[in-house]
């Protein structure tokens, strides 16, 4: 059940995960973009954390707002407006308290943003079969994780990564490795029922 107190905890858990592991997003986009995928990431939940100190939420639906703006003013490059996209559809339908409704409207956000779709290599590739285990009520680690390892045989048709065509093949999305955080995020909270 989605409340504006664990939205709070999910993304501020989100925000702890990818500040660990800036280092280790940034070596994933060196091998296919422009190697800043973590600091951007970092500079986007830092304003994000920043704001949720600031503030007084009323409902879940502020709190994804005050989210989309922060990532989409802070994070460079196609990850900020993806992220912002998805927060700000998100948000929109926020008052359902559907969590499966919720996301699903942000990963609509992202493929009308970023005009991508499955086995493109982009975070999509996460977004879609999270969302698909979430309404099967069996979202674990193990099917976020083969999520993630599902991009390393895909070749990037979208962003960046798409200049290197064939030599994209074998490394992991940086982006569908900071959307597996936030999923991860998501597992470690109470927002998941059973």
């Amino acid at each position: 059940m989605l409340t504006t107190e664990n939205t709070v905890q999910w993304l501020t858990k989100f925000g702890e995960i990818i500040s660990m592991n800036k280092a280790y997003l940034n070596e994933l986009d060196s091998r296919i973009g422009d190697g800043d995928h973590g600091s951007n990431m970092v500079r986007g939940v830092e304003a994000m954390l920043a704001q949720f100190e600031a503030m007084e939420f009323n409902h879940a639906k502020d709190v994804f707002k005050v989210t989309a703006m922060a990532l989409l003013s802070k994070i460079g490059g196609a990850s900020g407006p993806l992220y912002g996209s998805a927060f700000m559809e998100m948000a929109k339908v926020a008052e359902t308290n559907d969590l499966v409704t919720i996301l699903t409207a942000g990963l609509n956000g992202i493929k009308k943003r970023g005009k991508a779709e499955v086995n493109e290599k982009t975070m999509i590739d996460v977004w879609e079969p999270v969302c698909q285990a979430l309404a099967e009520n069996n979202l674990t680690k193990s099917i976020i994780d083969q999520a993630v390892q599902a991009t390393k045989p895909l070749k990037a048709t979208k962003g960046r990564a798409s200049y290197l065509g064939e030599r994209s093949i074998g490394e992991i999305d940086p982006g569908a490795m900071s959307s597996a955080y936030l999923f991860e995020a998501l597992l470690a909270g109470e927002l998941i029922d059973g």
